[in-house]
């Protein structure tokens, strides 16, 4: 590191610079999400600058127009035979959500600042599902044919100086066999105009940012220098968690290819008592790089956080984080937000990593797509770790349906590695999932090709991190189940979609494979982790641990709902067995209610959860069988003050975390299981019988405690769960009210949710909702004022109930 006096010195150059060029900052990027108008379906000549759009919707992104679309139910000639009771009731949409496929247009008019001039002027797309084209007035600059990841378009030669442009975007859903899950439509995710200089400017992700030891950086910064000298200074600052500058250096790069973009390597920064990145102390580094030119100036600027940490896969330890063996404990889902659609808000997004994180949560494999780049970021924030997943699987089908997928390919990878190599969160990339069930993959010979093509591309950008893909089934079909595949036998983890009973057999087989259970059933939750080796697997993600819209296995549910989650985020009972699973050191006890057996097949594996709700508004005599799950030693059951027994916590694999009570007979009153650990009561809980609802209940849920407002930028969101309750504030679960909610203030309801993924309520952007279990969540948007917001609910028969609250200035 620098001295002091000499750090000092650069900082107040590099101030003083950075006053001088105040008028013409050296890179300015603004959101352009808001103001756009909208149209449900194709529009004739809509990239037209002179087509009138001004009958169309004004919105704001992101946008999902799917979710505003009505449920599409199976038509006649589409259902399964109807007189077998356990019959799947599916059709052409049931992976899709239930929402029919079709386009949509968007436009945005602008006059560009004439400060701008002679600058180099970008649009960036973080997405657009699921396929998308770009027009800038009339004329077609871009697009996209597999919407997960971004693009960049240069407009520079293109825009229009003291008058009007218009941006036009067509988004289209393709055919219903283009994604197994739903997708969203639209522009789901941020917008963004980027002016830079024109001669010296920073490529797109440019920062390549590498920790070695635990106290070493190297950082690579790529860069295109269209002006004559082939000298350039980079000035390189880091700063800690705290904003502290720990290093600040500058370095001159001379050009001596003809390539006018270079990457340029400042090596072997030592950081002094480095704070290291774990999942307990997610400690976040900041590294801003400088462009200089000769006189001086700055002509470019790029900024990335990393986190100094170490990542080891081997057989004997699984995984290990800064030299520390960790298990994976996560859950896999698909990149949608319940209610919310695919519109991808950074506050919802948080929402679901904090409730993960209170309930044992540590990973996240993000399947089968990339998430959005604001994901990413939280998980970096948060110490969650992540598997990085592109791919479903590599064909046309499954990857856009537009083009080929051979056609993509090229782009996609970079584009996904370069955006998130330098997030400390993301330990593992994995290139695709279950290519086994569609077997004409590129190059025919099962995926081997198509793999080492990408894997090799890939370290071109990034080196520090393994490859895998997920399996399933593990050999070629469900026939020929006997040996790994040709794939397994080539990728640097093997990643098993629910076949961890073959891992102790496959690593006597084949001593240098390591193992991750990169998907697990809800329905054999403690078995698949309890009967792994967790000394030497990496660890496992829990199928669609949050309920989630696409892949009915039934209408008329609208989606996966064999989640330990609801998809309004309640927790069903089953939540509480994977916290005493993964939360060993947390005492945790409660009780589930089972309503019904569970017995669906997906996938060739047991999806199917027993029914449960954990609640005690009975019918008197009514025999039940009801579940406690916890990590105690024993639990002791007590009705109504009477005890029924205590039973101790079984220690087998497929029985741990969980007593089963069967033939319990209802009475009014209370019910509460006591669990205790040597002798002594750690944990308790108690389930009442209620009284009639009375009246209406709005809790705010706030996000973050360390900043429990919210902003008035225009995409801030305050979730908000509305309860039915009686006499004695107790939420009552068979209450089933609609509720209407009004809005005074600067904000508008973004989404509401009852949980009921068999309910046409399940997701709705309605002013008003049925109660499901007695609640439901609304989710309001914040507007760009900030000010006081209050919010009412109302019932028939129930008192009505409002909140006050307010946004703050951004």
């Amino acid at each position: 590191m620098k001295t002091t006096r000499q750090t000092l010195l650069l900082l107040a150059m590099l101030m003083c610079c950075t006053a001088a060029w105040a008028d013409h900052a050296p890179r300015t990027t603004a959101l352009f999400n808001t103001n756009w108008r909208f149209h449900a379906g194709d529009a004739a000549g809509a990239e037209r600058t002179d087509y009138d759009d001004s009958q169309w919707r004004t919105i704001d992104l992101p946008h999902d127009f799917q979710i505003e679309q009505p449920w599409v139910a199976p038509a006649a000639d589409e259902r399964a035979d109807n007189s077998d009771p356990g019959a799947n009731i599916r059709s052409r949409l049931s992976g899709r959500g239930f929402k029919e496929m079709g386009k949509g247009w968007y436009r945005k008019t602008f006059v560009p600042a004439d400060s701008l001039r002679g600058r180099r002027i970008l649009l960036d797309f973080e997405g657009i599902m699921l396929t998308g084209d770009v027009y800038l007035n009339g004329e077609r600059v871009g697009g996209t044919d597999y919407g997960y990841v971004g693009f960049e378009v240069d407009v520079s030669s293109r825009i229009r100086w003291g008058e009007e442009n218009v941006v036009a975007v067509l988004a289209d859903t393709q055919q219903p066999q283009n994604s197994r899950w739903y997708t969203g439509g639209g522009l789901f995710r941020n917008v963004w105009l980027v002016a830079t200089a024109a001669d010296l400017h920073f490529e797109r992700h440019p920062l390549y940012i590498r920790t070695r030891e635990n106290r070493y950086v190297d950082i690579t910064a790529e860069f295109t220098n269209h002006g004559r000298e082939r000298s350039v200074q980079l000035v390189c600052t880091l700063t800690d968690p705290t904003g502290k500058t720990v290093y600040a250096d500058t370095i001159s790069h001379h050009r001596n290819t003809p390539s006018r973009t270079v990457e340029a390597r400042i090596d072997s920064i030592e950081v002094a008592q480095p704070q290291l990145w774990d999942t307990e102390h997610p400690n976040l580094y900041t590294a801003t790089i400088r462009l200089l030119r000769p006189d001086g100036s700055i002509a470019d600027e790029a900024q990335a956080q990393f986190g100094i940490r170490t990542i080891e896969f081997g057989p004997e330890y699984g995984l290990k984080l800064n030299g520390k063996k960790l298990l994976l404990k996560g859950y896999a889902n698909h990149h949608t937000l319940g209610s919310l659609g695919a519109a991808a808000y950074p506050r919802a997004m948080e929402k679901r990593i904090r409730l993960m994180k209170q309930f044992g949560i540590n990973h996240i494999r993000t399947s089968h797509n990339p998430y959005s780049r604001s994901f990413i970021e939280l998980c970096d924030r948060y110490g969650i770790l992540v598997v990085d997943e592109l791919y479903d699987k590599w064909t046309r089908q499954h990857t856009g349906g537009r083009t080929p997928w051979e056609h993509h390919w090229q782009y996609d990878v970079t584009e996904w590695v370069k955006r998130d190599r330098n997030s400390p969160s993301v330990i593992l990339w994995s290139l695709g999932n279950e290519l086994q069930q569609a077997p004409n993959q590129a190059y025919n010979d099962w995926g081997v090709t198509a793999y080492k093509l990408q894997r090799t591309l890939l370290q071109r950008y990034d080196t520090t991190r393994l490859v895998t893909v997920a399996m399933h089934p593990r050999y070629r079909n469900w026939e020929t189940d006997s040996l790994p595949c040709d794939l397994a036998m080539e990728t640097d983890i093997q990643a098993y979609n629910y076949r961890y009973m073959y891992f102790p057999g496959d690593g006597r087989r084949f001593p240098w494979m390591t193992f991750y259970q990169s998907e697990a059933s809800v329905a054999a939750m403690g078995e698949n982790y309890f009967a792994m080796n967790l000394d030497k697997v990496i660890g496992l993600a829990y199928w669609g641990a949050i309920d989630y819209l696409g892949e009915s296995q039934g209408w008329p549910d609208k989606g996966w709902a064999q989640g330990v989650f609801d998809i309004a985020l309640e927790p069903k009972p089953k939540a509480y067995y994977m916290k005493s699973m993964f939360l060993p050191d947390e005492p945790t006890v409660h009780i589930g209610v089972v309503e019904k057996k569970g017995d669906i097949m997906w996938n060739g594996v047991q999806t199917g959860n027993d029914g449960m709700t954990d609640h005690w508004n009975r019918r008197e005599g009514q025999s039940l069988t009801l579940v406690t799950y916890t990590n105690a030693d024993e639990v002791e059951l007590v009705l109504n003050g009477r005890s029924l027994g205590t039973r101790p916590n079984p220690t087998d694999a497929k029985h741990r975390c969980q007593i089963r009570w069967e033939g319990i007979a209802y009475e009014p009153g209370h019910i509460e299981a006591i669990a205790r650990t040597n002798g002594k009561v750690v944990a308790r809980h108690r389930m009442e019988t209620t009284g009639e609802a009375v009246r209406l209940r709005i809790t705010p849920e706030p996000v973050d405690d360390a900043h429990p407002h919210w902003t008035a930028d225009g995409s801030d969101l305050l979730h908000l769960r509305i309860e039915a309750v009686d006499r004695k504030g107790r939420r009552v679960p068979t209450a089933t009210p609609l509720v209407r909610i009004t809005t005074d203030g600067n904000a508008r309801i973004a989404a509401m949710g009852n949980g009921n993924m068999a309910g046409d309520d399940v997701s709705t952007t309605a002013d008003s909702v049925h109660l499901h279990n007695g609640s439901a969540l609304v989710i309001l948007r914040a507007g760009t004022t900030a000010g006081s917001v209050i919010v009412t609910a109302t019932a028939d028969e129930l008192k009505s109930a409002t909140l006050r609250t307010a946004t703050i200035g951004k």
